[in-house]
């Protein structure tokens, strides 16, 4: 089956980031960690930048926003206290073919026919059926039977007996259903037209092939088979159902068929029926001290948000803020999820950048909508063009309970349109829960108007992993440039912002073994270090130097050369070339002007 040109776009994607040092596998040397994944020498890099910058924008830069870093380890109470512990599950359900694991609400509704098998038997003989196959079968009074028989073997007996008796029964195909009807009619031929001194053997064939003696599986099994899909679908499918529970040869009995709309009971990969829906909690629990005992449980968060909600009161004070203001928090944050996939996009382990907005009740509405503007500008700033963005206004049957209002600000993955951020209008609902758990006042006391007052929230809460990811595929481009011949040929280029690109500059001695070219290649490092995060390379020729640096993002690469020495023309002595990655230009400029036009256009 041909792949879709957006299925072949993430592979590579996922390839280059192993490849250059992006993203790795979690334990891939241990086969690997479902869920969980390790970020390179690249990766890392762009996951502070990305961080970085969020926490510029949304703190430094804000006179009404200040930060903390909470525990990752929770007390249960609180989590109590949010709900958590009691509701945060997720419906999941299980394919009964393969036993893979969704999220029953991720399951899309598809109409078709529903084929229903009430049970199947083995076409195969039973080990007394082939004992007298084997007897009956032989010319010699006692076989020699030194290996367990196969189907083929079988086979071939029944039609040594078809043959040396002359019966008029047709050899089988490879359906279970022909070979039962070729075992059933040999048998019935055998006792019908018995041979003298044979009695015994054909009875017992008869018997051992009976359906009685066979294996059956009474399981019942639903197939979907939707439009434009062949009906023989079905009977494969509930085929490779019944050999899972150990029938080799599975003959299926078909109960009925009937039409269905809209349903969201089977797997929409094989058309398999999927378990009826249970709940499964999300969260991760461990205990703290000498004793793992239901007293020192406690839990890894599920989000950031909730150790905000705690320290509510103590940022209050300490920061001195009047409403509105926020608190922001950068953290780890852990989900058991049913089902991790897509890249990273899914995971168990994952990075949150929530901001916490306070404010009095009237301004929540007006500030979801600021919220959700200043967050698809973010976006914008860092690469991700707005027509590649979709603020969805989540209907009220899919809010929260306590949320008047959510945004989710989706991004066009190579996999579809998934949730990057979602801005949320949360009410009172966290800090009231929290101050009737804990007996402690969450109030916010208004020195104008004399009053105590729960205040309500707005959260913008976005992903680390999955706005790297967002980044990473929106960078990924293929073109074609000349090689050092002039011939053109592909070339992988990551066009990232500059500002969070992991490398800002290259540089590059045009030969290596010219010592005077090396040694102010290495002076131009030491200037730029202290401003931007450098990358130096001298091996290879410099085309190939200029792709492997493409291939990563670096937005500039600086090339030393003989004019910057002055060998060619005094004038152009401590000028060097800047190379723009998107365009592939050149300009010379002077050395000493280095730090301040690279810090321009990175910024």
């Amino acid at each position: 089956m041909n792949k879709s040109p957006d299925a072949e776009r993430m592979e590579k994607i996922v390839s280059l980031c192993k490849r250059r040092g992006f993203i790795f596998q979690s334990s891939e040397i241990y086969g690997g960690l479902n869920g969980a994944w390790d970020y390179g020498p690249l990766g890392v890099e762009l996951k502070r930048n990305l961080k970085n910058y969020w926490w510029r924008v949304m703190v430094h830069e804000r006179d009404d926003v200040v930060g903390m870093d909470g525990s990752i380890l929770t007390h249960p109470e609180a989590l109590k206290a949010s709900g958590h512990v009691q509701g945060f599950t997720d419906p999941m359900v299980d394919c009964r073919l393969t036993n893979q694991r969704f999220k029953a609400d991720q399951i899309p509704r598809q109409s078709g026919t529903v084929f229903t098998y009430e049970f199947a038997r083995d076409a195969m003989p039973s080990a007394a059926a082939f004992e007298a196959l084997a007897y009956l079968a032989e010319t010699d009074a006692e076989p020699q039977i030194n290996k367990p028989l196969d189907l083929s073997d079988s086979i071939s007996l029944g039609l040594r007996i078809v043959d040396r008796r002359s019966l008029s029964i047709p050899a089988p195909t490879k359906e279970p259903e022909s070979i039962e009807s070729f075992f059933l009619s040999l048998a019935t031929e055998l006792v019908r037209n018995p041979q003298s001194g044979w009695e015994e053997w054909e009875e017992k064939f008869r018997l051992g092939y009976s359906v009685g003696e066979r294996a059956v599986c009474g399981d019942s099994f639903h197939v979907l088979v939707r439009a434009g899909e062949s009906e023989s679908k079905a009977k494969k499918t509930a085929q490779t159902f019944y050999q899972k529970r150990g029938l080799k040869l599975p003959v299926v009995s078909l109960l009925s068929k009937e039409a269905v709309k809209e349903s969201r009971d089977f797997n929409p990969e094989n058309g398999a029926e999927l378990t009826p829906p249970r709940d499964f909690n999300l969260m991760l629990e461990t205990h703290l001290g000498a004793v793992a005992d239901e007293s020192s449980k406690v839990y890894l968060r599920p989000e950031t948000a909730q150790s905000i909600f705690v320290q509510f009161k103590n940022i209050l004070e300490v920061s001195r803020k009047k409403l509105p203001f926020g608190i922001a928090q950068i953290g780890k944050a852990f989900r058991n999820e049913i089902n991790p996939r897509n890249f990273t996009f899914r995971s168990r382990e994952f990075e949150q950048m929530e901001l916490e907005y306070f404010c009095r009740a009237e301004e929540g509405m007006k500030l979801l909508d600021y919220w959700l503007e200043e967050r698809l500008k973010f976006y914008e700033n860092i690469g991700i063009p707005r027509g590649k963005l979709h603020a969805r206004e989540v209907p009220d049957e899919e809010r929260a309970f306590y949320s008047k209002g959510t945004y989710d600000i989706e991004y066009d993955f190579p996999f579809g349109r998934q949730e990057l951020e979602g801005v949320a209008y949360r009410t009172d609902y966290d800090l009231s829960q929290h101050q009737t758990a804990s007996g402690k006042s969450l109030e916010y006391f208004d020195e104008a108007t004399k009053q105590k007052f729960i205040p309500h929230v707005v959260e913008p809460s976005a992903g680390v992993d999955r706005t790297m990811l967002a980044l990473i595929c929106e960078a990924y481009s293929e073109d074609e440039a000349p090689d050092e011949k002039g011939k053109m040929e592909m070339r992988i280029v990551l066009r990232f912002h500059p500002r969070m690109a992991p490398i800002k500059c290259a540089v590059f001695p045009l030969l290596k073994n010219k010592e005077p070219l090396v040694t102010k290649a290495k002076e131009i490092v030491a200037l730029l270090r202290p401003h931007m995060y450098v990358f130096y390379d001298e091996t290879g020729a410099i085309g190939r130097r200029y792709r492997r640096q493409d291939e990563i993002g670096t937005p500039f690469g600086v090339t030393v050369d003989f004019e910057t020495l002055g060998e060619k023309d005094a004038a152009l002595r401590d000028t060097v070339t800047i190379r723009e990655r998107d365009s592939m230009k050149q300009e010379r400029v002077p050395v000493k002007d280095l730090p301040h036009i690279l810090l321009s256009r990175v910024s």
